[in-house]
Protein backbone atom coordinates (compact mmCIF):
# COMPACT_ATOMS: atom_id res chain seq x y z
CA UNK A 1 0.00 0.00 0.00
CA UNK A 2 1.39 3.36 -0.97
CA UNK A 3 0.76 6.61 0.83
CA UNK A 4 -0.90 7.90 -2.35
CA UNK A 5 -3.48 5.10 -2.35
CA UNK A 6 -4.23 5.70 1.31
CA UNK A 7 -4.63 9.45 0.67
CA UNK A 8 -7.16 8.73 -2.10
CA UNK A 9 -9.30 6.85 0.41
CA UNK A 10 -8.86 9.55 3.06
CA UNK A 11 -9.75 12.23 0.51
CA UNK A 12 -13.13 10.61 -0.14
CA UNK A 13 -13.97 9.45 3.41
CA UNK A 14 -15.64 12.75 4.35
CA UNK A 15 -17.71 12.63 1.16
CA UNK A 16 -18.75 9.06 1.86
CA UNK A 17 -19.89 9.97 5.36
CA UNK A 18 -21.64 13.13 4.16
CA UNK A 19 -23.48 11.41 1.28
CA UNK A 20 -24.37 8.42 3.45
CA UNK A 21 -26.19 10.76 5.82
CA UNK A 22 -27.50 13.44 3.45
CA UNK A 23 -29.04 11.14 0.81
CA UNK A 24 -31.31 9.11 3.14
CA UNK A 25 -32.29 12.21 5.14
CA UNK A 26 -33.03 14.18 1.97
CA UNK A 27 -35.11 11.33 0.56
CA UNK A 28 -37.05 11.03 3.81
CA UNK A 29 -37.70 14.78 3.98
CA UNK A 30 -38.45 15.21 0.29
CA UNK A 31 -40.86 12.28 0.43
CA UNK A 32 -43.13 14.56 2.49
CA UNK A 33 -42.47 17.76 0.52
CA UNK A 34 -44.96 18.27 -2.28
CA UNK A 35 -44.41 20.81 -5.05
CA UNK A 36 -47.58 22.94 -5.08
CA UNK A 37 -49.61 22.74 -8.30
CA UNK A 38 -47.12 20.30 -9.81
CA UNK A 39 -48.39 17.92 -12.42
CA UNK A 40 -48.25 14.33 -11.14
CA UNK A 41 -45.63 12.12 -12.77
CA UNK A 42 -47.41 8.74 -12.87
CA UNK A 43 -45.22 7.51 -15.72
CA UNK A 44 -42.10 7.41 -13.53
CA UNK A 45 -42.58 4.27 -11.39
CA UNK A 46 -42.39 1.78 -14.28
CA UNK A 47 -39.35 3.65 -15.59
CA UNK A 48 -37.48 3.65 -12.30
CA UNK A 49 -38.51 0.04 -11.63
CA UNK A 50 -37.00 -0.85 -15.01
CA UNK A 51 -33.85 1.05 -14.06
CA UNK A 52 -33.67 -1.06 -10.89
CA UNK A 53 -33.93 -4.17 -13.06
CA UNK A 54 -31.19 -2.87 -15.37
CA UNK A 55 -29.03 -2.17 -12.32
CA UNK A 56 -29.47 -5.78 -11.16
CA UNK A 57 -28.45 -7.09 -14.59
CA UNK A 58 -25.44 -4.75 -14.71
CA UNK A 59 -24.31 -5.93 -11.27
CA UNK A 60 -24.45 -9.59 -12.28
CA UNK A 61 -22.67 -8.85 -15.57
CA UNK A 62 -19.98 -6.89 -13.70
CA UNK A 63 -19.29 -9.77 -11.32
CA UNK A 64 -19.11 -12.20 -14.24
CA UNK A 65 -16.72 -9.84 -16.06
CA UNK A 66 -14.31 -9.52 -13.14
CA UNK A 67 -14.35 -13.28 -12.58
CA UNK A 68 -13.27 -13.68 -16.21
CA UNK A 69 -10.46 -11.18 -15.65
CA UNK A 70 -12.11 -8.40 -17.66
CA UNK A 71 -11.32 -5.61 -15.23
CA UNK A 72 -12.05 -2.66 -17.56
CA UNK A 73 -15.45 -4.11 -18.53
CA UNK A 74 -16.16 -4.66 -14.83
CA UNK A 75 -15.25 -1.06 -14.09
CA UNK A 76 -17.48 0.29 -16.87
CA UNK A 77 -20.42 -1.89 -15.85
CA UNK A 78 -20.08 -0.76 -12.24
CA UNK A 79 -20.01 2.90 -13.30
CA UNK A 80 -23.19 2.27 -15.29
CA UNK A 81 -24.79 0.58 -12.27
CA UNK A 82 -23.93 3.57 -10.08
CA UNK A 83 -25.30 5.91 -12.77
CA UNK A 84 -28.52 3.90 -12.92
CA UNK A 85 -28.87 4.09 -9.15
CA UNK A 86 -28.44 7.87 -9.26
CA UNK A 87 -30.98 8.16 -12.07
CA UNK A 88 -33.40 6.03 -10.05
CA UNK A 89 -32.92 8.29 -7.03
CA UNK A 90 -33.66 11.47 -9.00
CA UNK A 91 -36.81 9.98 -10.54
CA UNK A 92 -37.97 8.50 -7.24
CA UNK A 93 -37.68 11.88 -5.51
CA UNK A 94 -39.37 13.70 -8.43
CA UNK A 95 -42.25 11.22 -8.36
CA UNK A 96 -42.84 11.49 -4.62
CA UNK A 97 -42.60 15.29 -4.65
CA UNK A 98 -45.31 15.58 -7.31
CA UNK A 99 -47.59 12.59 -6.88
CA UNK A 100 -49.73 11.41 -3.96
CA UNK A 101 -48.57 8.22 -2.25
CA UNK A 102 -50.24 4.95 -3.17
CA UNK A 103 -51.47 2.63 -0.45
CA UNK A 104 -50.94 -1.09 -0.86
CA UNK A 105 -54.34 -2.71 -1.24
CA UNK A 106 -53.48 -6.36 -0.78
CA UNK A 107 -54.97 -8.35 2.09
CA UNK A 108 -53.83 -11.26 4.21
CA UNK A 109 -50.43 -12.88 3.79
CA UNK A 110 -49.52 -10.89 0.68
CA UNK A 111 -49.80 -7.67 2.69
CA UNK A 112 -47.20 -8.93 5.17
CA UNK A 113 -44.96 -10.13 2.34
CA UNK A 114 -45.22 -6.71 0.67
CA UNK A 115 -44.36 -4.80 3.83
CA UNK A 116 -41.47 -7.15 4.63
CA UNK A 117 -40.02 -6.71 1.14
CA UNK A 118 -40.61 -2.94 1.27
CA UNK A 119 -39.07 -2.53 4.72
CA UNK A 120 -35.97 -4.61 3.93
CA UNK A 121 -35.65 -2.78 0.60
CA UNK A 122 -35.75 0.63 2.30
CA UNK A 123 -33.39 -0.30 5.13
CA UNK A 124 -30.85 -1.92 2.84
CA UNK A 125 -31.06 0.98 0.36
CA UNK A 126 -29.79 3.16 3.20
CA UNK A 127 -27.05 0.68 4.15
CA UNK A 128 -25.94 0.24 0.54
CA UNK A 129 -25.01 3.90 0.02
CA UNK A 130 -21.80 3.88 2.09
CA UNK A 131 -21.00 0.32 0.99
CA UNK A 132 -21.12 1.23 -2.71
CA UNK A 133 -19.11 4.40 -2.14
CA UNK A 134 -16.44 2.65 -0.04
CA UNK A 135 -16.21 -0.20 -2.54
CA UNK A 136 -15.85 2.25 -5.43
CA UNK A 137 -13.23 4.38 -3.66
CA UNK A 138 -11.16 1.32 -2.79
CA UNK A 139 -11.07 0.38 -6.45
CA UNK A 140 -10.24 3.97 -7.36
CA UNK A 141 -7.37 3.87 -4.85
CA UNK A 142 -6.25 0.56 -6.38
CA UNK A 143 -6.68 -1.16 -3.02
CA UNK A 144 -8.03 -4.24 -4.76
CA UNK A 145 -7.55 -6.56 -1.78
CA UNK A 146 -9.80 -4.34 0.35
CA UNK A 147 -12.09 -3.65 -2.62
CA UNK A 148 -12.68 -7.36 -3.16
CA UNK A 149 -13.32 -7.95 0.54
CA UNK A 150 -16.05 -5.30 0.84
CA UNK A 151 -17.46 -6.05 -2.65
CA UNK A 152 -18.39 -9.51 -1.37
CA UNK A 153 -20.74 -7.76 1.06
CA UNK A 154 -21.80 -4.89 -1.19
CA UNK A 155 -22.75 -7.00 -4.23
CA UNK A 156 -25.47 -9.22 -2.70
CA UNK A 157 -26.99 -6.34 -0.74
CA UNK A 158 -27.04 -4.01 -3.75
CA UNK A 159 -28.46 -6.80 -5.91
CA UNK A 160 -31.18 -7.38 -3.30
CA UNK A 161 -32.06 -3.67 -3.27
CA UNK A 162 -32.21 -3.55 -7.06
CA UNK A 163 -34.34 -6.69 -7.40
CA UNK A 164 -36.69 -5.82 -4.55
CA UNK A 165 -37.20 -2.39 -6.10
CA UNK A 166 -38.75 -4.17 -9.06
CA UNK A 167 -40.73 -6.51 -6.79
CA UNK A 168 -42.14 -3.60 -4.76
CA UNK A 169 -43.21 -1.86 -7.95
CA UNK A 170 -44.88 -5.01 -9.33
CA UNK A 171 -46.70 -5.58 -6.05
CA UNK A 172 -48.02 -2.02 -5.68
CA UNK A 173 -48.65 -1.15 -9.33
CA UNK A 174 -52.22 -2.59 -9.39
CA UNK A 175 -53.16 -0.02 -6.75
CA UNK A 176 -52.02 3.13 -8.60
CA UNK A 177 -54.96 5.47 -9.21
CA UNK A 178 -54.04 7.38 -12.37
Amino acid sequence: MTANNNSVEQKYNKWIILLSIVIPVAVAVLFYVKIPNASPLPFLPPIYATINGITAVLLVMAVMAVKKGKRKLHENLMKLAIGCSLLFLVMYIAYHMTTPSTKFGGEGTIKYVYYFVLLTHILLSIVIIPLVLITYVRALAERFDKHKKIAKITFPLWLYVAVTGVVVYLMISPYYNF
